[in-house]
């Protein structure tokens, strides 16, 4: 037996993948092109290999952003940053990332691959790209080292958190007519073209100046001329709460229609409440040594150790549902976390100074030893699923093999019969 129980990779074979997506963007547009582009792919290319190709294109403008702002410099209403034709890549390599997200179920079912690995790969991606695309809007929008990254990093994966929530208590992937998968991440792509073209610091710009509704006086007065980034939040925060209600409508519609409890799936919430406010605990400490994380070159670090902890926990969530197993309430991986989180609150808890974090550059360490934990941890964990799931369905990973009855790898019959029909 290896990470995952027998009863639960017996459950494998159960599994198929349920989706809807009502985007007439989607369906009228993008769909077709992306019915076209999959098609310029060879058939020997596994599904897995251009998902991971999409989001080694994010990391490419991760490593760009690092390149050009080692520090991460840019605070809010900065001026220091990446040049800005940098931000047309940023662009490019989403849309790119989208459209790799995309065809790869598309290839899946052209190579007869489609199958529980390939959700848990998706999603896995699409987890690590949700908090490398926050800190990179971010920078795009000038808001920098501020908290109003930390909420957009909040919101963000509290969207992610529910779509998966959603679709472990549905049985299916509910992409509404403006999702973050289809419109959100074009939404983006279109602030990396518009801070390309202007700068980032277009975006500090009040929205009521820019919309020109500061000639009128009453509004001038009543409403705060806040900036187009921070309305941008503002905006996203509405978009969370919607999310939230068409979510849970949906699973209890499912859960009614099966004569299940419509109140008990709410409790698979708390898992992400509780770890997400781990971590704004952690940020807003009294201790001055921790309250500046925010406002130092360790914060793109800490964001990241917060993104790989989540992707571990909606991962296992993903894993349970492909697997017809448990609701996964405890994720070890938030400990680290919680220590970091009371240490830091120690002169509010017990009137002392922290005990691990007492200097910056203990304060700097304690959160880059935490980010190397989270990436093994998580590491880890991908390795071990990978491995349970290929060998008990006698498929591989990256290219498209199966297992014979013999033990012996051989293509897939679709593919085979793709290839000798080209040929």
């Amino acid at each position: 037996m290896g990470y995952i129980p027998q009863h639960s990779l017996d459950n494998l074979k159960k599994y198929s993948y349920k989706g809807v997506d009502k985007s007439l963007l989607s369906k009228h547009i993008l769909n077709p092109f992306w019915t076209w582009f999959v098609t310029l792919w060879p058939l020997t290319i596994a599904p897995n290999t251009i998902t991971l190709s999409g989001l080694c294109l994010v990391l490419l403008n991760f490593l760009t952003m690092l390149y050009y702002d080692p520090n991460y410099l840019t605070l809010k209403g900065g001026a220091t940053g990446p040049p800005q034709w940098v931000y047309f890549t940023w662009g490019a390599g989403l849309f790119m990332y989208q459209t790799l997200d995309a065809i790869d179920g598309k290839q899946a079912r052209r190579t007869g691959m489609a199958g529980p690995l390939g959700e848990m790969f998706d999603h896995g991606c699409d987890a690590l790209n949700t908090t490398l695309e926050v800190i990179l809007a971010a920078q795009a929008l000038n808001l920098g080292r501020s908290w109003w990254t930390v909420a957009s990093q909040m919101a963000t994966l509290a969207n992610f958190y529910l779509t998966t929530w959603e679709e472990y208590h549905t049985g299916q992937l509910y992409l509404a007519a403006f999702s973050g998968p289809v419109e959100g991440i074009l939404l983006i792509v279109g602030i990396y073209v518009i801070s390309g073209i202007y700068g980032p610091q277009f975006w500090d710009v009040g929205i009521l100046t820019f919309t020109r509704l500061d000639r009128i006086p009453f509004l001038e007065q009543n409403i705060p001329n806040i900036g187009l980034n921070e309305s941008f939040m503002v905006f996203g925060a509405f978009g969370v709460a919607f999310n939230i209600a068409s979510s849970y409508a949906n699973v209890w519609r499912a859960t009614r229609s099966a004569n299940k409890s419509t109140t008990r799936p709410l409790l698979g919430l708390l898992p992400y409440v509780f770890s997400a406010a781990l971590q704004v605990i952690w940020l807003a400490s009294p201790s001055y040594y921790n309250s500046v994380i925010i406002h130092s070159r360790i914060f793109v670090p800490f964001l990241c150790a917060w993104g790989l902890q989540f992707a571990h926990t909606v991962g296992r969530m993903i894993l349970a549902h492909v697997t017809s197993s448990e609701f996964p309430m405890w994720d070890w991986m938030w400990m680290w976390s919680f220590v970091g989180a009371v240490d830091a609150n120690l002169p509010l808890i017990l009137g002392r100074p922290p005990i691990i974090q007492s200097s910056p550059h203990n304060v700097a360490l304690f959160v880059y030893t935490t980010l190397a934990l989270s990436f093994f941890a998580y590491a880890r964990f991908c390795v071990l699923v990978i491995n349970d799931i290929t060998e008990y369905m006698g498929i591989a990973c990256f290219t498209v093999r199966k297992k014979d009855k013999e033990g012996h790898w051989q293509m897939t019959k679709l593919a085979a019969d793709g290839i000798a029909k080209t040929a």
